[in-house]
């Protein structure tokens, strides 16, 4: 017999046979029968199964206890219990692994994430944690969605670079050679022993090859894991991440941030449409107002002002921040959510950011003090998007990089599509990790990812 999901025994209109695998939640035991709750990850909610003590189950049944895997061959019947519509009624029970009471960490109680953090290789079993990884997969298929929609070729960035994209230098470096042998020798010695005969890193971001494939295929977009050797701890940061980026051949600013805030609106209406049950978990156990929050995002355009406007706000706020503003200053995780929690009460996008704190990309507009970026802030999260439009001039181009302190020669692919065709256009990068926060109310990076990595942290 094929093989029926939790999920739809759940949804189903008839009574009939099934056969259900999964992994035991609780077990209660009466004089001549046992209850199970059965839950094999394809919902939130539990299918209970009632077990005769006949002696051919007794016992197999007396070998399944919380966390245990089996199947169940039985039939669908209408339940009594008040709540549920069916259970379902065991023939045959097949034990795959066992679980120890003793030592098995997951009891029936509420553990903290901190705890679970330390146990993330079974956490996936808990509501919580599978109520996320059903959101994190659902909003993984939607960003694909989305972009499939509208024409976008989804193409694949390399995750070894030898080029720095955000000009920062917090990269990871990868090498071939032990750490012992790589510092004996010198730069150049090193060098031609490397396995690509140069330095080598992990990626922080695909943009670069992005805008390659833009300025052929004309919309593209990449979504992959990223790398930041940053030693940060906030609840926002993790050294593993992922990114979804896309890139528009001729396009600016104003496409960019109209694509931005098309996204962020697509994925909310997918995970309120789609993820009703888990969100509810969410929104009853994590975040009070998330339904709030969530719907508010799609009852308006988002806000759109100049990064100096911004500034203003802040100073007129009469607020005392941890970080001062000023004209110069750029926005810190406290002013992009007062800006969309308190004053705005709604996603804003702030743009055309003083060129000094921006990367080497950006297009410098006319008044040579500023670039054509945008961030896009959301309540809870601060920034949940950053982009912009491109430096298209090749002279341009060079005079920023020049000013950043960047050699020429590791780019000169770059340079080259500068050279060649060059075209305007414009891209962002949206965290994905970030998007799960807002959609889920979980306020900590480390809990919609499912083995997270971040410093001092490298297990399972």
């Amino acid at each position: 017999m094929q093989r029926t999901r939790v999920k739809d025994i759940l949804a189903s209109e008839h009574a009939g046979p099934a056969l259900l695998k999964g992994w035991v939640r609780t077990r209660r035991d009466s004089k001549d029968f046992s209850f199970l709750e059965l839950n094999d990850g394809s919902c939130l909610a539990n299918v209970q199964v009632l077990v005769d003590h006949t002696p051919e189950l007794l016992p197999l049944l007396e070998r399944l206890n919380t966390g245990a895997a089996c199947a169940v061959a039985g039939e669908v019947v209408a339940s009594p219990a008040a709540g549920q519509k069916w259970e379902v009624r065991a023939s045959a029970l097949t034990v795959f692994g066992e679980a120890d009471p003793e030592t098995y960490p997951l009891q029936k109680k509420r553990h903290s994430d901190e705890f679970l953090r330390t146990i993330a290789h079974l956490r996936p079993r808990t509501n919580k944690y599978g109520a996320m990884l059903r959101v994190r997969s659902e909003m993984a298929l939607a960003v694909h969605s989305f972009f499939h929609g509208r024409g976008f070729a989804h193409i694949h960035a390399p995750i070894l670079t030898g080029s720095d994209c955000e000009g920062a230098g917090e990269m990871f470096r990868v090498s071939n050679l032990e750490a012992a042998t790589a510092t004996a020798l010198s730069p150049a010695e090193r060098e031609a022993q490397e396995f690509f005969g140069r330095p080598a890193n992990l990626t922080v971001s695909g943009q670069l090859e992005a805008e390659m494939l833009a300025l052929a295929l004309g919309d593209v977009y990449t979504f992959g894991p990223t790398f930041r050797a940053e030693n940060s701890n906030t609840p926002k940061h993790a050294a593993e991440f992922w990114m979804v980026e896309p890139e528009m051949a001729f396009a600016d600013l104003t496409d960019d941030m109209d694509l931005a805030e098309a996204l962020v609106c697509a994925l909310v209406r997918h995970a309120l449409a789609h993820c009703a049950e888990d969100l509810s978990l969410f929104g009853n156990f994590v975040d009070k107002t998330l339904m709030t929050t969530l719907t508010g995002i799609l009852d308006q355009p988002f806000v759109r002002l100049p990064h100096a406007e911004a500034i203003r706000v802040l100073q007129a706020s009469g607020r005392s921040f941890e970080f001062p503003v000023h004209a110069g200053s750029d926005l810190q995780t406290e002013h992009e959510r007062f800006l969309c929690e308190e004053h705005f009460k709604r996603p804003v996008i702030v743009y055309n950011y003083p060129k000094e704190i921006k990367a080497f990309y950006m297009r410098l507009n006319d008044d040579k003090a500023t670039v054509a970026a945008m961030d896009l802030l959301v309540p809870r999260i601060g920034e949940l998007v950053g982009g912009s439009q491109r430096e298209e001039r090749l002279d341009v181009l060079q005079g920023r990089m020049t000013e950043a302190g960047l050699p020429a020669e590791p780019y000169w692919w770059y340079l080259d599509s500068r050279r060649y065709g060059s075209a305007p256009h414009a891209g962002f990068g949206l965290g994905f990790e970030r998007l799960l926060m807002l959609v889920t109310g979980i306020a900590n990076i480390r809990d919609v990812i499912p083995f997270p990595r971040t410093p001092r942290n490298l297990e399972f």
